[in-house]
């Protein structure tokens, strides 16, 4: 039996009415059991520790452009040197998955399946980079040809289809790339025209930064893998030819491993002198936590 009580029912109803959103029972009124999913973004970054004398100068300060290591045909063999010159700007730099195709080996249980991703990477400024890797997973598979597109990055050469107005638009002369059975031929066109092209040639001609060309394709274009690769090696080339401009007298710089030979050494010094640290630190420990002998 239910006993009326007036003084707890007025102080019911002197509190503030909250209204319900949704259905009483259900979710509608209920927290979300994942909170705030937006600041879980995976483990932080490590820092990154370069381990080639050219990484070491990139991240020290001592080369400041990425046309200093092209300058010198100095081999990119970290993928970070490339996101470091991005830092400060990482929307600049564009990436786009090509395709992905599974590819398969017979074994002795059946056939083994995984995955292999096309990656296009570009600043449209000039810089182009194609990568491809294969792993059992999709996502792995897109990672690891993002890392290989930033070790491919390459620079590309513009010019112009007739007077020197303006900014560079178009490729500088005729150029062509060859993959498997596919050949591109990368032709000057006047500014306005844009880039002529299939989507997959396009797409890396624009992350190229090149404004207006003609395009012209041979063999099996079907094939993604070829036509990207081949169109990549067309842009290639655009620095493979000594054009009349280029005739001038070049005044001959170091190398940046010559030019900053000392600082690379106080590089090594330094890191030994680490690594000594921590040897003594650990046969320290090692020595502290050891039970004395009686």
């Amino acid at each position: 039996s239910m006993i009326y009580q007036p003084e707890k029912m007025a102080q019911v109803d002197q509190q503030p009415h909250t209204e319900k959103k949704g259905f009483e029972r259900g979710f509608g009124g209920r927290q979300r059991r994942g909170g705030d999913r937006g600041q879980r973004r995976g483990p932080p970054e490590e820092e990154w520790m370069p381990v080639t004398k050219l990484g070491r100068l990139v991240k020290a300060g001592y080369i400041s452009k990425l046309e200093e290591i092209y300058l010198h045909s100095l081999p990119i063999k970290e993928h970070q040197i490339i996101d470091y010159f991005f830092k400060d700007n990482k929307e600049k730099l564009k990436d786009e998955v090509m395709k992905i195709a599974s590819v398969q080996k017979q074994t002795n249980a059946g056939q083994r399946t995984r995955f292999k991703a096309i990656v296009a990477l570009g600043d449209c400024d000039g810089h182009v980079g194609i990568g491809v890797k294969v792993a059992k997973e999709v996502q792995i598979a897109i990672k690891g040809a993002l890392m290989s597109a930033k070790l491919n990055f390459i620079p590309v050469r513009r010019g112009y289809w007739g007077n020197k107005i303006g900014l560079p638009h178009t490729v500088p002369m005729k150029v062509s790339g060859k993959c498997g059975s596919v050949t591109v031929r990368l032709i000057p066109a006047p500014r306005g025209t844009g880039i002529v092209g299939a989507p997959v040639s396009k797409k890396l001609i624009q992350f190229a930064g090149v404004q207006d060309v003609f395009t012209s394709s041979t063999g099996k274009t079907k094939t993604i893998e070829n036509f990207a690769k081949a169109t990549f090696y067309a842009l290639q080339a655009t620095y493979g030819y000594l054009s009349p401009d280029l005739w001038k007298v070049t005044p001959f710089v170091k190398n940046p491993f010559q030019k900053y030979s000392d600082e690379l050494i106080g590089f090594t010094e330094d890191k030994l002198k680490v690594k000594e640290e921590q040897i003594n630190q650990l046969s320290k420990n090692f020595y502290q936590t050891q039970p004395k002998k009686k």
